[in-house]
């Protein structure tokens, strides 16, 4: 008997199964196929098979409920740079839409950070120039730079250095003006961690120390905070508080989006070898 479940990562699979009915899988499996076709034998400098990355960014838009023409355009971002495979064939086989993304996304590699403020002020406004045509350009991007700031160990000092400049003038504002707390934030601490390595060590370890302190102060306020609302007269809430670590966090963030709730209320506060780009390792 032969399966009809679409071909998918596991990790994007698992990140697709409680979507099944709202997202277009036979597009994103057929997407997922191509790209790791595109990228056959490439690695990334982790050693990891290339495609790997197209994934972890498709997983990051997944999870974040973006819709199928997203993250089949960010499974397919880097195909035509790093392959046979045309904007032609990607328009052909997944349709305008998704070529006009993966456009955007291949035109944005070529940006490149300066360091004087005039320059850098210009890419940036580059950047925003491609929001005029998509803003789904720059989510895909600002995933795409999230998921290689978190495996940015893997290059050399020097460009460790420069990526991690790139990200904290360009990449964070960015994901600021986009409402994205959550992907700036970590963007921050990353850029952060290369940047200024010593000063990163030692206030993870002081967050680490504090942390049991802040867990027992939101034990402390979980009764009284009860009692209140009790007597307030309201029912069937849920009280719930995590430490908050002066930006850094012990686990890893959650992209562009925050949740606090207490009962119903809710405030969303090539080839072979190794590849050798230098907009994703």
């Amino acid at each position: 008997m032969t399966s009809t479940a679409p071909i998918l990562a596991p990790e994007l699979a698992r990140a697709v199964a409680a979507q099944r009915d709202r997202l277009d899988l036979d597009l994103v499996s057929r997407a997922y196929r191509v790209s790791a076709q595109a990228h056959r034998g490439q690695k990334r400098e982790s050693g990891d098979d290339y495609v790997s990355h197209s994934v972890a960014v498709a997983t990051i838009l997944a999870e974040q409920l973006m819709d199928s023409t997203t993250i089949a355009a960010a499974l397919l971002h880097d195909v035509v740079e790093d392959s046979d495979t045309s904007l032609e064939d990607i328009r052909r086989d997944f349709g305008t839409e998704v070529a006009e993304l993966v456009d955007g996304l291949t035109k944005l590699s070529t940006l490149t950070f300066r360091s004087t403020a005039e320059e850098q002020a210009e890419n940036y406004r580059k950047l925003l120039l491609s929001v005029a045509k998509d803003a789904r350009v720059i989510i895909i991007k600002l995933a795409d730079r999230l998921h290689n700031m978190r495996t940015l160990e893997h290059l050399d000092v020097e460009k460790q250095r420069r990526i991690a400049l790139e990200t904290r003038e360009i990449y964070a504002p960015l994901a600021h003006r986009f409402g994205m707390a959550g992907v700036k934030a970590e963007l921050e601490d990353l850029a952060f961690k290369f940047l200024e390595s010593d000063e990163y060590r030692a206030l993870s370890r002081n967050v680490r120390a504090k942390k049991s302190e802040r867990e027992r102060t939101i034990e402390r306020l979980r009764d009284p905070l009860a009692a209140e609302l009790t007597g307030a007269g309201l029912v069937g809430f849920e009280i719930t508080g995590r430490p908050k670590g002066s930006r850094l966090q012990d686990g890893r963030r959650t992209f562009g989006r925050s949740t606090k709730r207490c009962g119903n209320a809710t405030s969303r506060s090539r080839r072979s070898t190794t590849c050798s780009r230098s907009a994703c390792w």
